[in-house]
């Protein structure tokens, strides 16, 4: 099988204090435009690597699951993968349109009522206006925020902004789909009818899946591998099982 995401040797840096995050930035555009190496593969002062010489693969209709501690460096390469964060070093390929929900109210206007953040957020999934007509009563009904349609989403409740947002991006169609811890907000039976249609983008229209999550009961139902990241790298690559042992012990 293809695969559809290429994580190459990908290193990934931050910097702890916001005044030397603007000046490293400055810094590193002024030597961009003389055309001077910004030597990425440094550590300046005040700056930590997250992710470090993270190398996988994931292919067409598979579906990953990325598990660690807190701090491992999961949100961070999943934001790597849906091209919110670049890397310092290494290359990610992706191959296919993209549905994520990482963050919640992400792509949202928070002045803007659900029926207006649904065609906006649409479009920011890629889907055309006819696109989101054709599929809006289901986005509404699997959301189940009808009689909120008018209200702005700045007054949504976190569930309910998780709802909309998970609603939206799997009826955009997605080839590859992200899915961070962020799914843990909803209520249980929320849960259980989002893996019950993340198992049928998986069976119906081959959708490949990178899921985040600390629920390693979650992991085992929907993940056929698992990578196992610690301190940023990556500890551990193969079967979700003797991933997830490996993790535990």
């Amino acid at each position: 099988m293809k695969n559809v995401i290429e994580v190459k040797s990908v290193s990934k840096k931050f910097c702890k204090n916001i005044k030397r995050l603007m000046m490293y930035g400055l810094t590193d555009v002024a030597r961009g435009i003389v055309n001077l190496s910004v030597h990425a593969e440094r550590l300046r002062r005040d700056e930590f690597w997250a992710l470090r010489n993270v190398s996988f693969d994931v292919k067409k209709g598979e579906a990953v699951g990325l598990i660690g501690l807190n701090g491992s460096g999961k949100s961070s390469l999943l934001k790597l993968i849906n091209g919110i964060f670049l890397p310092d070093v290494g290359e990610i390929i992706v191959r296919g349109k993209t549905g994520a929900l990482i963050e919640a109210g992400v792509g949202f206007h928070p002045s803007l009522t659900g029926k207006e953040n649904i065609y906006l957020n649409g479009t920011i999934l890629g889907m055309k206006k006819k696109e989101i007509d054709e599929r809006f009563s289901d986005i509404v009904h699997f959301a189940e925020i009808r009689e909120f349609l008018d209200t702005p989403v700045k007054n949504y409740s976190s569930g309910m902004v998780v709802r909309l947002g998970f609603s939206i991006a799997v009826h955009s169609a997605p080839d590859i789909l992200l899915i961070d811890e962020i799914l843990a907000v909803g209520d249980l039976s929320f849960q259980k009818k989002c893996f019950e249609k993340i198992e049928s983008l998986r069976r119906d229209h081959n959708t490949t899946i990178v899921f985040v999550s600390h629920d390693m009961n979650n992991i085992r139902r929907i993940c056929d591998r698992c990578v196992l990241l610690e301190h940023g790298r990556v500890k551990k690559i193969g079967g979700t099982d003797k991933v997830i042992s490996a993790y535990l012990a």
